[in-house]
């Protein structure tokens, strides 16, 4: 398949957008999120146990719950990205190994597989994640009390 310029281009912004994403959530950085998706961004983590809803109710979301972990890392592959004029889709691989802060234990990790099922859209400030779907591949090691 030969690819323009311009799909070229494209491709490896929203690669890069991909990997933002990533870094702001394992880095806490909520605040900045707002850069990587639509304002009016409907994202469902549902299938892994979080919330779906807008950009707003995924940040409280994001800030009520990610402090329990010690350590997160979304490592992501296998970009399946299709790009169409000022819009595109993908499927994106992620491995989610997280880790508690246990204080006074041995800090357990768990891991999730999942794909990011997305849709983007070409704005003035560059793309941006339209809409996130979670799609579930496995989880092991959850602790208990956590139903995935």
């Amino acid at each position: 398949m030969t690819m323009s310029l311009q799909e070229v281009s494209d491709r490896f912004e929203i690669q890069d957008l991909i990997v933002e994403y990533c870094h702001i959530i394992d880095k806490q950085l909520f605040d900045q999120i707002d850069s990587v998706f639509c304002e009016d961004a409907y994202i469902d983590y549902s299938v892994m146990g979080g919330p779906k809803g807008n950009l707003e109710e995924i940040k409280e979301f994001l800030r009520q719950s990610l402090p329990i972990f010690k350590n997160t890392q979304h490592m992501i592959a296998n970009y399946q990205i299709k790009i169409d004029g000022d819009e595109a889709t993908g499927r994106i691989m992620c491995f989610n190994p997280m880790q508690f802060d246990m204080a006074d234990r041995n800090d357990p990790v768990f891991f999730l597989g999942l794909w990011y099922v997305d849709k983007y859209l070409r704005t003035d400030n560059g793309w941006r994640i339209k809409e996130r779907v979670e799609e579930k591949s496995y989880a092991f090691n959850t602790p208990d009390f956590m139903s995935l």
